[in-house]
């Protein structure tokens, strides 16, 4: 007989996995950009466009930055949503005893 504790598992267990596969596209399409964006400023350093250059890496700065910047967020909305679980998991007739 399926439980209701094993039901919360194993939902819980596919969030997980469409959760990991969701950053696992997401990281490879920001390595994509940030490889873009490397490839098109040597490019344009190589046809003696500086200016042109310099923006792109800045923009690649940035970009690294602001990944870093969000996955410190996601890193604590991560915490608080296992602590909100956490808390979910205990009975409401649960005296602590």
């Amino acid at each position: 007989m399926i439980t209701r504790s094993k039901l919360v598992e194993q939902l819980r267990d596919y969030q997980i996995r469409s959760q990991h596969r969701a950053d696992v596209t997401v990281a490879i399409l920001w390595a994509l950009l940030i490889l873009l964006l490397v490839i098109s400023s040597y490019v344009t350093l190589y046809l003696r466009h500086f200016w042109l250059s310099f923006v792109m890496v800045c923009l690649g700065i940035l970009l690294v930055i602001r990944l870093r910047i969000s996955k410190q967020a996601l890193a604590r909305k991560r915490e608080r949503s296992m602590t909100w679980d956490a808390d979910l998991a205990q009975p409401a007739h649960w005296s602590g005893d």
